[in-house]
């Protein structure tokens, strides 16, 4: 009985490797199937899609309508370009002005107040000098009659001397 079960083992291990042997052939010439046709569809699809665009491309210059039809949707897009970069262009000028002229507020306001600081320290600095001249004069002129003063009793001084002296000899 040993045997027996021994031989019916071999022989379901010898089915099922003849079955995994069969089921791999048939996945490889699948495989090889698979590749075979993408070998073959890749270049037809490729002259396919190449002939598509090219069709595209020529078929609005095949008659004289659809060429006027395309030349003038060009013409369109060429105005509908140019006008796109003039409103682009007005808007870049618009905002350099502005910008611009607020720059130009901003250091004629800049400019104005440092003229003011000039002007109001200068103001200041005269108006000491001038204090300075006028107390320096004052002081010069009442120094001089101060002097003219002295100069004056002195000469009285001598005159009245003289006088008597005059008024002796007589």
């Amino acid at each position: 009985m040993a045997t027996q079960s021994s031989n019916g083992k071999a022989k379901t291990t010898a089915k099922k490797a003849t079955k995994t042997t069969t089921t791999a052939k048939v996945a490889d010439k699948n495989q090889v199937q698979t590749f075979a046709e993408a070998a073959v569809d890749f270049p037809v699809g490729a002259v396919l899609t190449v002939t598509d665009r090219l069709s595209d491309a020529v078929e609005p210059w095949t008659n004289r309508g659809s060429v006027e039809k395309q030349l003038k949707s060009y013409r369109t897009e060429v105005r509908k370009s140019l006008k796109r970069a003039e409103r682009r262009g007005t808007t870049a000028r618009r905002k350099a002005t502005t910008e611009a002229r607020k720059t130009r507020n901003k250091v004629e306001r800049e400019a104005r107040k440092r003229q003011r600081t000039v002007e109001t320290t200068l103001k200041r600095n005269r108006n000491e000098v001038e204090q300075r001249v006028r107390k320096a004069i004052d002081e010069q002129t009442s120094r001089a009659q101060d002097l003219v003063g002295q100069q004056t009793s002195r000469v009285e001084s001598l005159v009245g001397t003289v006088t008597d002296q005059l008024a002796a000899l007589r």
